[in-house]
């Protein structure tokens, strides 16, 4: 298909993929029609969900006057915890099903609009936590029905949760995230106004570009659809089904904006033009990712950040410990393609190319490597960690690194190769430094 013989047809495989995505608004100045748009659909009383942080923001008091303008009324929750657990998604819910609302809206970034999910499906299909949640931890039983709308306005751009079917969180006793993944979580509608993104500190910039970089390449190279066996029925096609030509069209685009635009958006923050081109790359690369999906980087990084003891970057709550999400895939991700890149180098070598490499010549031994150098040329330019160690890792945190890992079967089998135990182990220490 489209000459590319990655999505040559295998007997008994996978013939067919399914495009979806949550309906969007891009632009300066949308989030003041969020009122209309929750009455559009058929909202009354809105739960708002949001953080303590972001509630202080100009965004939030635009969205809630949006909302009561239209004649609604509309109830705040900013308890959301930033890098969400167990135990806040339990206490979203509680506030969801005691307030009898008809409609979600979620302002702020991943860790909200992910909350904002949760509490939205438990509320609606109450049951015990682990119920929905991704194998192996949970029982990955599925949505039964229809949610509540939602109506998800990111201040951020890298998890791109406004357009993804997924909620990720940690799980307190375990120390190790997971998350649910089904297409009825998907929002009603995202609301992306590249104004709200000019609060945001250049760490914090960072980061999500780093996410939306990983989104994309993740996408790209991941196993092509056309490897997974064909399904039983339609209604069994995966979420997320791996690599494919419209994935691949949202991703490369993505890849590009991003490396043309993350140096600049953070030396000139004032810069709305350079802010609002990230936060398109986020858009196009949660399209993609939404329906292709992540693999090692993503999976790697649910363990980097569940079992982070005494890092605290600056831009975020200093209350507790954390890697931020695009912070602990991006340190994974040049070892990572180093080692899967000759497994499918093209799409390596076209990532590298849309970062600007110059890969005339370059044999397919080392895409890996030329893919590998430009993320870290980008990571040193834009002040990310140097490696596992710059959040606090060392070579005695491998194994527990690894064993958190490997319980993440819905990211692995996405890889373009099978990964097994020693080869995280070989990730997780070639990650910890690069320079």
């Amino acid at each position: 298909m489209f000459s590319d013989d990655a999505f040559t047809p295998r007997p008994g495989g996978e013939y067919a993929y399914t495009i979806e995505a949550t309906k969007l608004k891009f632009g300066t100045g949308s989030i003041g029609e969020l009122g209309w748009d929750a009455k559009n659909l058929g909202m009354t009383r809105v739960a708002l969900f949001t953080d303590a942080r972001v509630a202080k923001l100009e965004h939030v008091s635009r969205a809630t006057q949006s909302i009561r303008t239209a004649g609604l009324d509309v109830d705040v929750y900013d308890a959301v915890e930033v890098e969400p657990t167990d135990r806040s998604f339990l206490a979203g819910a509680q506030f969801a099903r005691e307030g009898n609302f008809d409609g979600f809206v979620s302002v702020g970034g991943g860790s909200v609009m992910d909350t904002a999910k949760a509490a939205n499906l438990y509320a609606t299909y109450p049951a015990d936590l682990l119920t929905y949640v991704n194998l192996p931890v949970g029982q990955a039983q599925p949505v039964p029905g229809p949610l509540r709308p939602h109506i998800a306005c990111p201040t951020t751009f890298g998890t791109a949760s406004e357009c993804t079917g997924m909620a990720i969180f940690d799980v307190l006793e375990m120390e190790m995230k997971t998350g649910i993944a089904h297409r009825e979580l998907r929002p009603a509608l995202g609301i992306l106004d590249p104004s709200a993104l000019m609060s945001l500190p250049a760490p914090v910039v960072a980061a999500n570009a780093f996410d939306v970089f990983s989104h994309a390449i993740e996408s790209l190279t991941a196993r092509p659809y056309t490897e997974r066996a064909a399904p039983e029925t339609p209604a069994a096609r995966p979420l997320l089904q791996g690599a494919n030509p419209y994935s691949d069209m949202a991703c490369g685009e993505a890849i590009r904006l991003v490396g043309a635009n993350i140096e600049r958006a953070l030396n000139q923050p004032d810069d709305i033009a350079a802010r609002e081109a990230l936060m398109f790359a986020g858009m196009l690369a949660g399209i993609g990712f939404g329906n292709a999906g992540c693999h090692v980087p993503h999976a790697m990084s649910y363990a980097v950040a569940g079992l982070v003891e005494d890092y605290r970057p600056a831009g975020w709550p200093d209350d507790h410990a954390m890697v931020p999400h695009g912070t602990s895939v991006i340190l994974n991700a040049p070892a990572v393609f180093r080692l899967i890149g000759p497994t499918n180098a093209e799409r390596h070598l076209q990532a590298a190319q849309a970062m600007g490499a110059d890969i005339r010549n370059i044999t397919a031994e080392r895409a890996g490597d030329v893919l590998a150098d430009q993320i870290i040329q980008l990571m040193r330019a834009t002040g990310m960690p140097n490696g596992l160690s710059g959040v606090g890792y060392s070579d005695a945190d491998i194994e527990a690194l690894t064993d958190r890992t490997l319980p993440q079967k819905r990211l692995l089998d996405i890889a373009p190769r099978d990964i097994s135990r020693d080869d995280l182990r070989k990730l997780f220490k070639d990650s910890m430094r690069y320079w």
